[in-house]
């Protein structure tokens, strides 16, 4: 037999208080006169032999009663099977997997039910211990520190789902972080209750749990049910327009075994319902939904996506922004006159565009980081400032559109187009006007432009005297018939550059004069609008949005209702980097729902922002039990049990590791003592 809390056998010293009694009677004793003294010696005798049989018996009962009473806070016990057991005495740090996941159910009892049920159960076997410790996935500060049996009872009823997954190389480094402030006698305990999902776990085999701590890794897992969540939201065309048919695309996936007939997946905007379309998926798969929608009123709209699927729920809603006819800032720097004016003609009749023309030579370049596309036309060289500018702006996530005058400097020309990837620039002076090819339907910049009952040997294709040719560092947009390039794109970093074979005159061509004309610069201006992410993630570290120029020393506030957070920020430029915060660095009454938050400078809107929960959390695909035991199959001191779920799981447990406890049958033993005590005083004359 040994004991739980053997100091508690200090306590036997009690025993000494009624042998003490017994020892030393300090009772007064009266003097009685009687006649007969004969007679009285007699009666005497008697009653001292009696007297003494009842104080034996009375001071026996009092001290068993005491030594099992203090048996029983000792807490004895058999030893267990297992050498390595378990020590109250010891650290013991249990985990408690509260992310999304843990919402699914079984038999109608969620995991997170399940888990914190069986943990109390085993509190009980260490219901007088002070060194305990409780960590969620919210890593809280209280978490950090040692406690009570109570307070963790205390605490596993108000335990909430937490957004933030943990993997579990971090859940061990924060235990054992504690167990080396902590460290006491013998060997500490850990214990993981978790659904050991994979997406979300980690590398277990490269966990080495120190031999000094035993783990007991404790599934709390069913089969893996019915969950469908969205994957993704974008649009056709990097802007919506109003009063104009949009296409939303939404991706579902599938992350049961079974198949998924006919699920209305609903598209609501600003809270009102616009469109659904029912998606069938096959197990483990995907499905695209488009929706067709219009909008009225310019600015962010609120965008939702909806469907019903249980049991888990989280998500089943997702949730996106949409900017509706946003501004498209051109700024056009021309240089030898086009009387023509073609550019302006496009653009300032038009109010999706806000259009800038100057002259090259008196243009502040300070209005580039204003704009989204330049329009550099018939500039003879390009060099100095306005050319750094123009590079940074590139880079940076701008457009620029380079249309080349009729006697272009090749030499400053090729150096500034070689710096943003376009090489092998060449002067092609001719006289011949050479037709354009048909434009390639199927590329992604004409989707939109032609409709389908125009047939492509219909098209009525402009004529060039193109003044240069050179090697286009991304897609042709354009050829002529000779097989050279007309209209190029390229991606340069964030950023686009457009470069055109001739200038916009007549006498070098008919492109401006043709149909395609508007559609094309229409699309440049389109393409060059910085496209804005429809959603973020809480679990990304780090987000990056464009917002416009200001103060250094400006504070970016993200608010919802009530909730309002200041992160961590670096603003360089107009482009604003927030670190998201995570659960533990937020105050008990925040807490991070998913949904639409307001980016706001000085009490005013910036840009409006969704957010969801990472969809690492939706796929179920879990660690069995045999996974779990092969990848700690080399570590002795880590016990895998089959399933929480197991009725007997904390009896099971108790007879593995802590062995048999004795200490209530001490404690009837006392009860029992001090009745026979009062039975002898009773009864016993």
């Amino acid at each position: 037999m040994q004991f739980l809390f053997p100091t508690f056998l200090w306590s036997l010293l009690a025993v000494g208080v009624p042998i003490a009694i017994h020892l030393f009677n300090f009772r007064r004793t009266r003097r009685v006169l009687f006649s007969n003294v004969s007679l009285l010696k007699n009666v005497e005798m008697e009653t001292s032999s009696f007297r003494r049989l009842k104080q034996y018996l009375i001071l026996a009962t009092r001290v068993l009663a005491i030594a099992a009473l203090v048996f029983a806070f000792a807490q004895p016990y058999l030893p267990s099977k297992n050498k390595a057991g378990t020590n109250a005495q010891s650290v013991t740090s249990a985990y408690i997997d509260n992310s999304f996941s843990m919402q699914n159910e079984d038999n109608n009892q969620r995991y997170l039910d399940i888990a914190t049920g069986k943990l109390d159960q085993l509190l009980t076997l260490f219901r007088n211990a002070t060194r305990l410790q409780l960590i969620t996935n919210d890593f809280s500060p209280e978490e950090q520190q040692l406690t009570t049996t109570d307070r963790i009872k205390d605490r596993l009823t108000t335990l909430k789902l937490a957004h933030t997954p943990r993997n579990f190389a971090s859940i061990y480094k924060r235990q054992a972080n504690l167990l080396a402030r902590y460290a006491g006698s013998g060997k500490n305990q850990l214990f993981w209750f978790s659904d050991f999902q994979k997406s979300t776990s980690g590398d277990l085999a490269n966990i080495k749990v120190d031999s000094l701590n035993r783990l007991f890794v404790i599934p709390v897992q069913a089969t893996a049910s019915q969950n469908v969540y969205v994957d993704s939201v974008w649009l056709n065309t990097p802007f919506v327009r109003e009063f104009q048919n949009n296409v939303v695309y939404v991706r579902v996936s599938n992350a049961g075994n079974d198949d998924v007939k006919d699920l209305v997946v609903k598209l609501f905007l600003d809270d009102v319902q616009v469109s659904t379309a029912p998606v069938s998926l096959a197990p483990k798969g995907s499905a695209t939904a488009a929706f067709n929608f219009n909008v009225r009123g310019k600015g962010f709209k609120r965008g939702r996506v909806t469907f019903d699927d249980l049991p888990i729920t989280f998500d089943n809603e997702y949730f996106f922004v949409l900017n509706a006819s946003p501004v498209i800032r051109v700024l056009h720097l021309r240089g030898q006159p086009n009387p023509e004016r073609s550019v302006e003609k496009v653009f300032a009749n038009d109010s999706l565009f806000t259009m800038r023309s100057l002259s090259v030579n008196n243009a502040d370049i300070g209005l580039l980081k204003q704009s989204d596309l330049v329009v550099l036309e018939s500039v003879e060289r390009v060099e100095g400032a306005i050319r750094s500018e123009i590079e940074n702006f590139v880079k940076r996530g701008g457009s620029v559109l380079v249309i080349p005058p009729s006697n272009p400097d090749m030499v400053s020309y090729g150096g500034f187009l070689s710096s943003l990837g376009i090489n092998g620039l060449q002067e092609r002076p001719s006289d011949e006007a050479i037709p354009l090819a048909n434009p390639e339907r199927g590329s992604p910049f004409f989707s939109d432009v032609f409709e389908q009952s125009v047939r492509q040997e219909n098209l009525e294709m402009p004529v060039s005297k193109p003044v240069w040719q050179w090697q286009p560092g991304g897609a042709k947009l354009l050829n002529l018939r000779s097989g050279d390039v007309f209209l190029s794109q390229s991606a340069v970093q964030r950023g686009k550059v457009y470069v055109m074979a001739n200038p916009l005159t007549e006498s070098f061509g008919s492109f401006a004069q043709n149909a395609l004309f508007v559609p094309v610069m229409y699309k440049i201006a389109a393409q060059s609008v910085r496209e804005q992410r429809t959603a973020y993630s809480f679990d990304e570290n780090t987000i990056a949005l464009t917002v416009p120029e200001t103060s250094q020393n400006t504070v970016f506030k993200l608010k919802k209702d009530k909730i309002e957070l200041i992160p961590v920020q670096r603003l360089n430029g107009n482009q604003l980097t927030l670190e998201l915060p995570k659960s533990n660095q937020l105050n008990a009454d925040q807490d991070l729902e998913a949904g639409y938050y307001e980016l706001q400078k000085d009490g005013q809107l910036v840009q409006l922002l969704a957010f969801n929960h990472d969809n690492l959390e939706s796929q179920l695909d879990y660690y069995t039990p045999t996974e779990l035991r092969r990848l700690f199959a080399n570590q002795p001191n880590v016990q895998v049990f089959d399933n929480v779920a197991d009725g007997d799981f904390v009896k099971e447990f108790q007879k593995q590791n802590v062995g048999v406890s004795l200490w209530s049958y001490f404690l009837w033993a006392a009860l029992l003592f001090l009745l026979l005590e009062i039975l002898v005083i009773r009864f016993v004359k």
